[in-house]
């Protein structure tokens, strides 16, 4: 199956210069939300958005439940991605989930990514003794079960609580919408695959240089995690952005583009 199509990988500023950047999407998204980010740096670099299987327009006849059960299937994607459309050295800039998978990509292939963006990062959503991660188990359950039990509601509930922005409802709308057109069925193992899943112990295996972006005020990922990752994630450095949500590269697109400039021109000097 052509990666192209599984992916729906759209690339842009293909003459730009000699290094890529490839921007992987969160939880119930895809790649439009990186529209306005991906813009500002196609005059500079080469840059790859695409969609995780089951979400946006991929294909999603190339959903594997099993491959998918894991972020690890998603993180083999994103390599392939990489070998196949990458020109140059490689910066990966991710949000939420699409952070963790590129974290798990630079560790199975350190040698193809010069260094990372996470943007809201999380390598675990429950509070685990004197980890803060958020949540409770029994509150995840809570949630998930609404999930499966009537999805729409589920989405109309949590994007508004992730996007964040109260000043600007209309995001936390979008965010819902965007939510919604994911095929339920799908969206629950992938929900599964984020909020169940335990990536700490991996934070020490991956050295590639990292920059941890996180809101000041973030319901889904507290100022702990950050505080958390920059203890244990090697060459990491932590910017916190003043930003009420999850959700800072859609509500605070100008503060998170210098950010990601800033520490890209470092990184490919």
């Amino acid at each position: 199956m052509s990666i192209q199509i599984r992916n729906n990988v759209h690339i842009a500023g293909a003459g730009a210069g000699p290094a890529t950047v490839i921007f992987t999407h969160g939880f119930g998204c895809d790649q439009t939300m990186w529209h306005s980010l991906a813009q500002v740096f196609a005059s500079r670099y080469r840059i790859i958005t695409y969609d995780l299987v089951g979400s946006g327009e991929s294909d999603r006849l190339a959903y594997d439940r099993s491959k998918y059960a894991s972020l690890h299937g998603y993180a083999q994607d994103l390599i392939e991605i990489a070998d196949v459309y990458a020109d140059g050295p490689v910066v990966l800039v991710g949000h939420s989930v699409g952070a963790m998978i590129g974290l798990l990509a630079t560790i199975d292939a350190p040698g193809r990514f010069a260094a990372q963006v996470m943007v809201g990062p999380s390598p675990s959503f429950i509070n685990d003794g004197d980890y803060t991660g958020g949540f409770t188990r029994d509150e995840l359950d809570e949630l998930l079960s609404l999930m499966d039990s009537n999805f729409v509601d589920w989405a109309n509930y949590l994007a508004p609580a992730i996007m964040g922005a109260p000043d600007r409802p209309e995001l936390g709308r979008e965010l819902a919408r965007s939510f919604r057109n994911n095929d339920p069925a799908i969206a629950r193992q992938f929900a599964r695959a984020t909020f169940y899943a335990d990536h700490r112990a991996d934070l020490p295996k991956s050295t590639v240089p990292a920059l941890i972006l996180q809101s000041s005020d973030d319901l889904i990922a507290p100022r702990a995690v950050g505080d958390y990752m920059l203890r244990h994630l090697p060459n990491a450095t932590l910017e916190i952005v003043d930003n009420v949500g999850h959700c800072p590269h859609v509500s605070a697109p100008s503060t998170i583009g210098q950010a990601i400039g800033g520490f890209t021109n470092r990184m490919l000097a």
